[in-house]
């Protein structure tokens, strides 16, 4: 089976920003190229971090309210710099995060979910920035169509990886939700059945309906 990688989603042009680009620059480079964020970088070109729309509004939050009515919020140490901060080097938030071109879309999506980030910069053998990965890139995989995951489930992982005739199993998809109809020999291939199709890009759930003849999966030796 293929599966999508990070170079397959990706973003290539990517907008970046020198470290010693202003506040003014920034926000101007954003709203010029509609993005929300971008990766600072140094002269060659290696991500030292990611400005985005929320480091910049720490500014904002930072003013005075001229009406009176909103109290300046408490900012931590860290916070306070960024607000009081006048560089893309002095705005961002650093170190990058980065992912690498070959990685999954599982690889990328999880380390998002640790790191509490919503892109990635993705970079090469030498660090140098090929290109930016967002969670909306990866949930493209979603998008695939019902018939192209049907084939893939049909061909790839039943007939080629299984070894299965496809009069013994038939797949359904609707919405990227998987149903299996059929019978297979032994009770244990069923949950690695499940899984091989759980791992096709696009796949929302995978509902088994399949029978078999052999319950091998409590088999016991025999004793004395």
């Amino acid at each position: 089976m293929y599966h999508r990688t990070v170079a397959d989603l990706m973003t290539r042009d990517v907008v970046r920003a020198r470290r010693d680009l202003t506040f003014k620059e920034i926000v101007k480079l954003l709203t010029d190229h509609g993005v929300t964020a971008v990766p600072v970088v140094d002269e060659l070109d290696r991500p030292l971090g990611v400005v985005s729309e929320a480091d910049l509004l720490r500014k904002s939050a930072d003013q005075t309210d001229p009406s009176g009515l909103t109290a300046i919020p408490h900012l931590q140490a860290w916070e306070r710099a960024k607000a009081e901060g006048a560089r893309a080097e002095e705005l961002m938030s650093a170190p990058a995060v980065c992912a690498r071109p070959d990685w999954t879309v599982v690889e990328a999506a999880r380390l998002m979910e640790v790191q509490k980030v919503k892109r990635l910069p993705v970079v090469d053998e030498a660090d140098r920035l090929v290109g930016i990965v967002s969670r909306s890139d990866l949930l493209r995989i979603f998008l695939r169509g019902d018939d192209t995951i049907h084939d893939e489930i049909s061909q790839d992982v039943l007939r080629n990886t299984m070894g299965l005739d496809p009069s013994q199993v038939t797949v359904q998809v609707r919405e990227g939700r998987v149903e299996l109809h059929g019978a297979v020999k032994f009770r244990s291939l069923i949950p690695i059945i499940e899984q091989l199709c759980r791992r096709v890009d696009g796949v929302v759930s995978v509902t088994g309906h399949l029978t078999y003849p052999t319950d091998d999966a409590h088999h016991s030796p025999t004793g004395s």
